[in-house]
């Protein structure tokens, strides 16, 4: 399934009928397993609904840092990023990717 980032926002948790979905380096993940973090009031409920690359490279909550962009970013924070990754496939199925 491909989704532009418009329609990934649609799955953010604010309409609790739909799954919750965040994206990393373009692939979109089922979170919906995930919603105490990513649902609404969650730690990480920022995320849901878009591609959190940077900020998940940049250990960072900061809503200019949840963007697809990986612009500028250090070797370490690309290997977090990585990390991060292989945390989200080990855990939520990969159900589409984003597409511009």
């Amino acid at each position: 399934m491909d989704l532009t980032p418009q329609q990934l926002s649609q799955y953010n948790g604010t309409d609790a009928s739909k799954p919750l979905y965040v994206a990393v380096k373009g692939r979109i993940f089922d979170v919906t397993n995930g919603k105490s973090f990513y649902g609404p009031g969650g730690p990480y409920a920022m995320f849901a609904g878009k591609d959190a690359s940077r900020a998940l490279a940049k250990m960072s909550k900061n809503d200019e840092d949840v963007t697809p962009s990986l612009d500028g970013l250090s070797d370490k924070e690309i290997g977090v990023l990585n990390d991060w990754e292989k945390k989200f496939e080990a855990k939520y199925p990969v159900v589409g990717r984003v597409v511009s």
